[in-house]
């Protein structure tokens, strides 16, 4: 039985990677910093099976032991400061974390044994103010944030232990992908779970930043099966996973709102503390590659994304007053 170990599990790359797994016999080992979280993770997500295993992404020796122990063939780290709005907070942590961590992984794996297959995930992030649109793997790469120079620091280490040692390893340049598992913080999850209580008595308006900014959003679970296709193939490579397709935060409450019979434009204000001026490039990513030699495609569209997520927090919410009542 092939065993998996997946860094960061608690997020919503985490749980999907966990639930395609499940049904391919696999030891799935989630690695975790806080294991309390994991036990509430297991409990309310209605996760498989997985073991969960302490993980001190700033001790390589905690790694190998954990490598040693466990002995899988295939690692995915999704463990990660946050983007979103963390992306300046605690440069050094974030660098720490987004980025030496990585390198001291690859260096267990080189130590400990050298066929596991690695992939990680990496962000558009690194692309910082593209010089052309769309962004693919042969893009000039200048982040702009200590997130997206920590994870370009990442992509630059899984290269040289690829080319230097022989490693399988590999980083998928992920653009925005989206859940209805992803946090509060985000932008999509803010507006359908805002959406969702204005329809029911609970909220009254949703303030957002600057309504035209657009986005490659794509789901979740997609990007996970292109992670997990990167692994199958015989040579290790890179790849921007994306749509292809950019829509406006206007777009996403547009659909959100009208999911639940509402107009966004009764309940929807523009903050100017939260705006943001339109990037001078459009965001966008070109996923040629993935598509001709993973043959991926992305399954779920950008409607289905939104209503997905609207119909996930109108469960959510009815199910956190119905405890409370």
């Amino acid at each position: 039985m092939k065993t998996v170990l997946i860094t960061g599990i608690t997020g919503q790359d985490g749980f999907y990677l966990a639930q395609q797994l499940a049904g391919a016999e696999c030891r799935i080992i989630g690695a975790v910093r806080d294991e309390h979280k994991a036990l509430v993770w297991r409990a309310v997500q209605s996760a498989p099976a997985v073991e969960f295993v302490y993980w001190n992404m700033l001790s390589q020796q905690a790694m190998v032991d954990v490598l040693l122990e466990y002995r899988p063939s295939e690692i995915y780290n999704f463990a990660a400061h946050s983007s979103g709005v963390g992306m300046y907070d605690d440069a050094v942590g974030i660098g720490d974390v987004n980025g030496l961590a990585v390198a001291r992984l690859l260096e267990a794996i080189r130590t400990i044994d050298t066929k596991i297959r690695f992939c990680q995930a990496s962000s558009r992030e690194i692309f910082g103010v593209a010089k052309e649109s769309p962004q693919s793997e042969r893009t000039a790469i200048s982040p702009r944030n200590p997130y997206g120079a920590a994870k370009l620091y990442a992509d630059a280490m899984v290269q040289i232990y690829r080319q230097r040692y022989g490693l399988y390893a590999c980083s998928a340049i992920l653009f925005n992908h989206e859940s209805p598992r992803r946090g509060l913080a985000f932008v999509t999850r803010k507006i359908t779970n805002t959406a969702v209580k204005i329809k029911l008595g609970l909220a009254s308006e949703l303030r957002l930043g600057n309504l035209d900014a657009r986005r490659d959003w794509g789901y979740a679970g997609d990007y996970v099966r292109a992670m997990r296709l990167m692994l199958q193939q015989p040579q290790a490579d890179d790849y921007v996973i994306a749509t292809g397709e950019t829509h406006s935060v206007r777009d996403f409450c547009q659909l959100a709102f009208e999911h639940l019979g509402l107009d966004y434009k009764d309940y929807v204000q523009v903050e100017s503390s939260a705006y943001r001026p339109l990037e001078p490039v459009q965001l966008v990513g070109n996923a040629e590659k993935a598509k001709r030699q993973l043959g991926w495609m992305p399954e779920i569209g950008f409607r289905e994304l939104v209503e997905m997520m609207v119909d996930a927090d109108v469960e959510l919410i009815h199910r956190e007053n119905s405890m409370l009542i």
